[in-house]
């Protein structure tokens, strides 16, 4: 993925999951199609696998929660799922449909299965879109799976334990030794339980290393601009209306295909 360095990156997670205007429609094109016409540019995104090896976008293993469906997806044939709408309406969109419908669109894709591990590496290949995606998982064996899948030729995030090398590390050297040498960026909460996870030092190792620093899920005027005055590199928001308004105001929105405005 294209990831300039000195523009911090607006994440729409799950398409603004949280946004007055689309509240209810997360990981829909409807979602989607409201971020890119807010500007945005950085889509956040899941991807789960049908029965059928079908890439989904959408966050869960089950359809219950925001859908009118019911039933664990990997036992789902594509046309299935389908059956299922999404606050009653909105059809749950393959990950081509996104391909498709944002073509200019970088994609942040978090992998929730292990089907999907290997269906993914393939369509990127497939699409030749290596220069769209960043991939992560909170799953250290599918990250490392899909590392091998496709030989460092797409952008990951860092795993669990290569966040935790950065967080530790005494230098970004050590960090990068103990495991960080693969990913491109840092995608983390502020804090997780009882430990804070992004401190100066976390922050300052990893721009050491070249290693950019995104923070989720952040919906708060007043959390972003301090995130923003510490220096991180990414904000993934629900509220997207929020993060532009803050972007804008100090001078930092900026979208990859238009530059500021």
């Amino acid at each position: 993925m294209y990831l300039p360095t000195g523009r911090v990156l607006a994440f729409a997670h799950r398409g603004g999951a949280d946004h007055p205007e689309i509240e209810g429609l997360e990981n829909t094109l409807a979602a989607f199609r409201h971020a890119a016409d807010l500007g945005y540019d950085y889509l956040e995104t899941d991807v789960v696998a049908t029965s059928d090896g079908v890439l989904l976008a959408f966050h869960d293993d089950v359809l219950d929660r925001v859908s009118d469906g019911s039933g664990s997806i990997h036992g789902l044939s594509l046309a299935e799922v389908r059956r299922s709408r999404i606050a009653g309406r909105e059809e749950i969109p393959a990950f081509t449909d996104l391909l498709d419908a944002f073509p200019d669109a970088c994609f942040n894709v978090d992998i929730k299965s292990e089907a999907a591990v290997e269906l993914l590496a393939e369509l990127i290949a497939e699409r030749g879109i290596a220069d769209r995606v960043l991939v992560g998982s909170f799953s250290v064996r599918r990250t490392r799976r899909f590392r091998r899948l496709t030989a460092g030729r797409v952008a990951t995030a860092a795993h669990p334990l290569e966040v935790l090398a950065f967080r530790l590390a005494p230098t970004a050297a050590v960090a990068r030794l103990l495991g960080g040498r693969s990913c491109a960026a840092l995608q983390i909460p502020v804090a997780r339980g009882p430990l804070r996870v992004l401190t100066p030092g976390l922050l300052r190792r990893a721009h050491a290393a070249g290693v950019q620093v995104h923070v989720w899920t952040v919906d708060e005027p007043e959390e972003m601009h301090a995130l923003l005055d510490l220096g991180i590199d990414g904000i993934f928001t629900d509220r997207t209306d929020v993060l532009k308004d803050v972007l804008v105001a100090r001078g930092q929105w900026w979208t990859r295909r238009r530059g500021n405005r």
